[in-house]
């Protein structure tokens, strides 16, 4: 099994910054197999939308309103995802997963709230 936990979400003001982490772990995984890593939000209501993700080894994908703003990281050898999330606004809210791919199966992380005020 693999397990994803998030951190670093939080309230802050329009135009603030915040970053989130995310920790990869699995008995039966090494660093290698996380290659597809990123991160998706939602908002009540709305279906699940991707913000940021690594697709292939260093190959990156941005939701447009997120391009220029944030940043999708990695760190420790592959198995932690960051997201600096820069010039925030307040329709970045909403509660953001981590997200793995491995062998045809999807995992998520429990979510964290980000929430921007205005």
């Amino acid at each position: 099994q693999v397990q994803l936990v998030e951190s670093g979400g939080g309230s802050v003001q329009a135009g603030g910054s915040l970053r989130l982490s995310c920790a990869a772990s699995g008995s039966s995984f090494g660093s290698n197999d996380f290659n597809v890593m990123g991160w998706y939000r939602q908002t009540p209501g709305e279906e699940r939308e991707l913000v940021a993700i690594f697709t292939d080894g260093d190959s990156t994908y941005y939701l447009n309103s997120v391009k220029g703003r944030f940043t999708i990281s990695r760190g420790n050898g592959n198995t932690m995802v960051f997201l600096q999330m820069n010039s925030l606004r307040s329709e970045d809210t909403g509660v953001y997963y981590c997200y793995t791919y491995l062998g045809g199966v999807q995992y998520w992380g429990q979510g964290t709230q980000v929430t921007v005020s205005s």
